[in-house]
C-alpha cells in the first residue's frame, strides 16, 4: 500500500515527555499508512524507506497540525429544547419552581420519548455537524433522556447511526441512571432495578460502550450507583460518573473503586476524592459550559487536581438544560478564562486526556502507531485555538487517514 506524506507544517503532537510545549515539532512531517500514522517528526528525519513508499504528497501550507479533537462528554441525542426555562430563570423563577411545573430533565424526557428516531436523528445530526466542523473526530454520546427501555434503545441506536453518517467515531454511553422518571416517582430503588434490566438488554444488543450515572442528592446515592457499577463490571463494561457537581457525595471514591475511566464535573471534589482518582488513573472531565450556563460560583479544584497528577479533560457537555453548546473550541477558551487552565492544558484536555477519558489509547496524540485523525489549522501558535472567541480556524480534517 502506498503511503501519504504531509509536509510544510508544524505539528503540536501533544505527546508527553518531549520537553517541548505541546510536543511541538517545527518543520514537521507526518507519514500516513492507511488509517494509521506510520511516522511523525522532523521532515529532515523521515526514514528513507518510508519516504520511498510515499507516493502521495500533501502540502499543508504551513498549517498547524494537531490530533483530531475529542468531545468526551455529551448528551447530544434529545428531543425539544429548554429555551423557555432559560427565559423563566432569567425572569426570576427558581429551578425548583420550574421542576414542579414539569420542567427540568423531565421535560426533555417527555420530548425525547415523543420524538421519532428520525426526528432525533435529524436534530442530533445538525448538532454533530457543528462539532465535526470544528475538528472533532471522536465524540461520546450518552443516553439518559429516555429512561425506559424502548426510548433508551432509540437514543443509543440514533447515536450509533450518527457514526455511520458523519466522519466521526461515536462512542455510546448508557446513562439510564440519569434521573428518576415520573412513573417511578418515590421509588428510586425500583427504578435502579429497571436500569439494571435495561443495561443487560442494551449491552446484549451491542449498543453500550460504557456506563455512566448521576451521583448526587437530587439523583442517585452512592449505594444505588454501586449496584449499577457492579452490574457494568460483571458485563465487562467500563464506568464513569457525574460526580461532586452540587455537593461532595463521595462519588469520586466510589467510581475509583471501580477503576472509572472518568469522573465529570467535580466542582465539590475533596482531597480524598482526588487521591482516589489519581490512584485509579481516572480522568477529571471538566465542563466549563455547564459552569457558565448555570452561573455556578464553586470552581472545580484545579490546583488539587494538578497537585495529585489527575489528568484533566475538557468537554462541551452538550445538552439542552445546562450546556446547549456545540463548540469545543469555545470550551477551550472557557476552560482557560473560567478555570484558569493553561492553553496547553486545555488542548491536552480535548486530545490526549479526552482519549483516556474514553479508554481509547489509539488516539489523542500524533505518534507512530496512533490512528490518523488530525486537523490542519490556519494559526501560527497552538494557544490561538483557545484564544479567539467565536473563531474557527480549521482548514481541513483527516479522519482515519482520509481527508474529510
Amino acid at each position: 500500500m502506498s503511503l501519504h506524506l504531509w509536509t510544510h507544517c508544524r505539528a503540536a503532537t501533544m505527546a508527553p515527555g518531549t520537553g517541548q510545549a505541546y510536543g511541538l515539532v517545527e518543520d514537521a512531517a507526518l507519514v500516513v499508512d492507511g488509517e494509521t500514522l506510520a511516522w511523525v517528526g522532523l521532515r529532515a528525519d523521515v526514514p528513507t524507506d518510508l519516504l520511498a513508499r510515499c507516493t502521495v504528497q500533501h502540502d499543508a501550507g504551513d498549517a498547524l497540525i494537531t490530533p483530531g479533537l475529542i468531545d468526551c462528554h455529551t448528551h447530544l441525542v434529545y428531543g425539544g429544547d429548554r429555551s423557555n426555562e432559560f427565559e423563566l430563570r432569567l425572569n426570576g423563577a427558581s429551578y425548583e419552581e420550574i421542576a414542579r411545573s414539569g420542567g427540568g430533565i423531565a421535560s426533555t424526557v417527555q420530548a425525547t420519548r415523543a420524538a421519532s428516531a428520525q426526528t432525533l436523528q435529524a436534530a442530533s445530526s445538525r448538532r454533530l455537524q457543528q462539532l465535526v466542523g470544528e475538528g472533532v473526530t471522536t465524540i461520546e454520546i450518552k443516553s439518559g433522556y429516555g429512561l425506559a427501555l424502548e426510548h433508551e434503545r432509540k437514543c443509543l441506536q440514533v447515536a450509533r447511526a450518527l457514526g455511520q453518517t458523519h466522519a466521526v467515531d461515536v462512542r455510546t454511553t448508557f446513562l439510564g441512571a440519569h434521573a428518576v422518571p415520573p412513573e417511578f416517582a418515590g421509588r428510586t430503588d425500583d427504578y435502579v432495578d429497571a436500569v439494571l434490566q435495561m443495561l443487560s438488554i442494551l449491552h446484549a444488543e451491542g449498543l453500550v460502550d460504557a456506563v455512566d450515572g448521576f451521583c448526587e442528592r437530587i439523583a442517585f446515592s452512592t449505594a444505588q450507583m454501586e449496584r449499577v457499577f457492579a452490574a457494568a463490571q460483571a458485563l465487562g463494561l467500563p464506568v464513569k460518573l457525574h460526580a461532586e457537581q452540587l455537593s461532595d457525595s463521595g462519588g469520586a471514591q466510589l467510581a475509583a473503586r471501580y477503576q472509572a475511566l472518568s469522573c465529570d464535573h467535580l466542582e465539590w471534589l475533596s482531597v480524598e476524592g482526588a487521591q482516589a482518582m489519581a490512584a485509579a488513573g481516572s480522568v477529571a472531565v471538566l465542563l466549563p459550559g455547564a459552569f457558565y450556563f448555570l452561573r455556578e460560583t464553586k470552581l472545580p479544584p484545579i490546583a488539587l487536581l494538578r497537585a495529585h497528577g489527575v489528568p484533566m479533560a475538557i468537554s462541551t457537555d452538550s445538552n439542552p438544560g445546562s450546556s446547549p453548546c456545540t463548540s469545543l473550541l469555545l470550551m477551550l477558551n472557557m476552560a482557560c478564562t473560567l478555570f484558569r487552565l493553561t492553553p496547553e492544558e486545555a488542548l491536552a484536555g480535548v486530545t490526549r486526556h479526552a482519549a483516556a477519558a474514553l479508554g481509547l489509547p489509539d488516539r489523542g496524540v500524533l505518534a507512530a502507531g496512533k490512528r490518523a485523525d488530525f486537523v490542519l489549522w490556519g494559526v501560527q501558535q497552538p494557544a490561538e485555538l483557545a484564544y479567539a472567541l467565536g473563531s474557527n480556524p480549521r482548514l481541513q480534517t483527516i479522519f482515519k487517514g482520509h481527508v474529510v
